[in-house]
């Protein structure tokens, strides 16, 4: 199969973002130093990462017909820039420490501040600019996409899916703030793995794989039928993706997942995973998981125990199955754009070694 990132579609990223922040960046020159915080947060986590939004954004992009060029480049950078104001917001809501093995924006900025003896807060002036940075990212986004070119009709489809993904995602980190504020309750059932799934879904799912791929394929002028099918895959994809996610966040190494092992366990995250350990818990094991699950202290004794429990409840086996029919379920979807006039057989074959990059059992 061909390397997605084949002709060196991680660098001109890079350098296309390279080139916006440096354009981005003399609207701010004339209000002095100071702002350099901000944008060197933003620079910072913009040169890290797998560029996966960036290569689905592309490959939906030569999916839908488009050749290489400017173009899919630009709308690919724009879903980067995208991913970073996801990733610095989730960070302040989540309290993390670290994102790729480096501190975590807030954390960067809280410690700059300290180490310059400034009055106040430094935690609320980490939170505060970390908020801030994420905000930029978005403005960023959206001023790629409007200069990568496109002429009017293309644009506005292409907006159209990037409306419903900036939606979507808020509103998925706002129920998934719900969902962590629940009380559990042993009436709910398999309700409890339904919730996840819908958190999993609007929070990760669909702005990881399924709505870049069709910013790409609108933007190219990709059929109704093209567009379904890629929706089908890339929604069945982005579930796997994040469900093999969260069998990381417990059981991955730090040294590939660029954070502590368990720290999903301390933010408190309800996944599939640990609601599936729930449902099938003893009364013991849902007494001893509700009390740990959000401790910000737990040990690597405690996070063992938890991965014991995991495994016990039968919650691991189920989430691998889940991935492997979420798979399928993509491939399958993939064959039919495959088949469909106008199909790239090259775009077919790097979304297809895509699948595999996704779900891999290493970050």
């Amino acid at each position: 199969m061909p390397d997605p990132f084949a002709a060196d579609l991680r660098g001109r990223v890079q350098a296309q973002l390279d080139a916006e922040i440096a354009r981005q960046q003399r609207h701010l020159d004339e209000m002095g130093p100071d702002v350099a915080d901000l944008t060197g947060a933003i620079s910072s986590l913009v040169r890290g990462g797998k560029r996966l939004r960036a290569a689905f954004a592309y490959w939906g992009w030569r999916a839908g017909g488009g050749e290489d060029g400017h173009v899919p480049v630009a709308l690919a950078s724009a879903m980067e820039l995208f991913q970073a104001a996801a990733l610095l917001h989730d960070d302040v809501m989540d309290d993390s420490d670290t994102r790729r093995g480096a501190p975590a924006a807030h954390r960067a900025l809280a410690a700059a501040h300290a180490q310059r003896g400034w009055r106040g807060d430094a935690d609320r002036f980490g939170l505060s600019g970390a908020i801030l940075a994420g905000n930029l990212c978005l403005d960023w986004c959206d001023d790629l996409v409007v200069r990568s070119g496109l002429p009017a009709d293309r644009l506005a489809a292409a907006w159209e899916v990037l409306e419903r993904m900036r939606t979507q995602l808020m509103a998925g980190q706002f129920i998934d703030v719900v969902e962590s504020m629940q009380p559990w309750s042993a009436a709910d059932g398999p309700e409890r793995v339904e919730r996840a799934r819908r958190v999993l879904r609007y929070k990760s799912a669909k702005y990881s794989v399924e709505h870049p791929l069709l910013i790409g394929a609108a933007a190219a002028g990709a059929s109704p039928a093209t567009r379904e099918a890629l929706s089908r895959h890339g929604l069945a994809l982005g579930e796997a993706f994040q469900l093999r996610d969260d069998l990381l966040g417990v059981f991955g190494d730090p040294d590939e997942t660029g954070k502590p092992a368990g720290d999903d366990l301390r933010e408190g995250k309800r996944t599939v995973l640990v609601a599936r350990a729930w449902l099938a818990a003893d009364v013991a094991q849902r007494a001893w998981l509700e009390e740990h699950l959000g401790d910000p202290d737990l040990d690597d004794t405690q996070v063992a125990r938890f991965r014991e429990l995991l495994t016990s409840t039968g919650a691991v086996a189920e989430v691998e199955a889940e991935i492997t029919r979420l798979v399928d379920a993509s491939r399958t979807a993939l064959d039919e754009v495959s088949g469909l006039p106008g199909a790239r057989p090259e775009a077919v074959e790097a979304l297809a070694e895509l699948v595999e990059l996704a779900t891999a059992r290493t970050a």
